[in-house]
């Protein structure tokens, strides 16, 4: 075990702690599970990329009601790359956006679409309700702020990407739009999208329930 401490790489060493920068492999993956029992261990994660300007938030403190939250940010921005509007996020929901993000402003397509990515469009994460809104059932993931819907994302250039647009065409943004999503699988534990069912068609649902679950 010991041997093991010092001679693999950080992002290779389950024992290490996770940076927002590692790769994904099963041992990010086995982080990010842990970091749901450990709000310290996570708040740490994220004031660590706060300090190296990956990521802006505020702590709004803890919220009463029907659907209480507590460890809950207030995320603004990730570095250069704005947000339609600030959410609220579970703090491991924090940390993988963090990670996906990353992850989608070094990917680039070709032509218009090399340009760097400059604003997400969303449609929230955190809404007291059941899943799909049904009267009866269990609650959905956005009732503890577990799930982050994205619409949409522009680049540097003026270029809009739109789930709901141009999750088929044309060729070049739709091939940029599936490439996004897969990032997402490595890092949530569930994305679900157009492909998923009608419901998705406008929208990424990135949520932290489930093990891989990419549709």
């Amino acid at each position: 075990m010991p041997w093991i401490k010092q001679h693999l790489p950080a992002e290779y060493n389950p024992f290490t702690p996770l940076a927002v920068t590692d790769p994904p492999n099963i041992i990010t993956r086995y982080k990010l599970r842990q970091l749901a029992t450990d709000p310290q261990a996570c708040l740490a994660v994220m004031e660590r990329a706060r300090d190296a300007g990956l990521v802006s938030f505020s702590r709004p403190g803890v919220m009463s009601g029907q659907c209480p939250l507590e460890n809950a940010l207030s995320i603004q921005r990730y570095g250069d790359v704005q947000l339609s509007s600030r959410f609220l996020a579970s703090c491991p929901l924090a940390v993988s956006s963090v990670m996906f993000v990353l992850r989608v402003q070094e990917q680039r397509g070709g032509g218009p679409l090399a340009s760097p990515l400059a604003r997400i469009d969303h449609l929230g994460s955190y809404a007291c309700r059941n899943i799909y809104h049904r009267a009866q059932g269990r609650l959905s993931e956005h009732a503890t702020a577990d799930a982050w819907d994205i619409a949409g994302f522009q680049l540097k250039n003026g270029q809009r990407i739109t789930v709901l647009n141009h999750w088929q065409q044309p060729p070049e943004k739709a091939s940029w739009l599936h490439q996004t999503f897969q990032q997402s699988c490595n890092y949530f534990g569930n994305s679900l999208g157009p492909d998923y069912n009608a419901a998705h068609a406008n929208h990424f649902h990135l949520g932290m329930r489930g093990f891989g679950v990419c549709r």
